[in-house]
């Protein structure tokens, strides 16, 4: 449950990042609509499809860490019973 919350502040933090950055106060205002609703709407339908990406995206990412660590760890564990192996066979008569 812990890891769930955290993927999702971190989805709304970055998304809410990206609405800033999108904010037309740093184009100048140069691209206010007609309709204030219709801007409004594209905010939040763009701020929600946002959280959702990012959100898929953090729990993509962290698959893919834990198979890689998986992996390694089971690279490891056969190289150590190779070594072991390797060590018996040496020291028999």
């Amino acid at each position: 449950m812990r890891t769930r919350t955290i993927d999702l502040t971190l989805s709304i933090l970055a998304s809410g990042g990206a609405l800033l950055l999108s904010w037309p106060y740093w184009r100048d205002f140069e691209y206010w609509p007609e309709s204030r609703l219709a801007w409004i709407a594209y905010f939040i339908i763009g701020f929600a499809l946002a959280v959702y990406v990012f959100h898929v995206f953090i729990v993509v990412l962290r698959t893919l860490f834990e198979h890689d660590a998986i992996e390694h760890a089971e690279a490891a564990q056969a190289a150590a019973g190779a070594q072991a192996r390797d060590g018996d066979a040496e020291r028999a008569p």
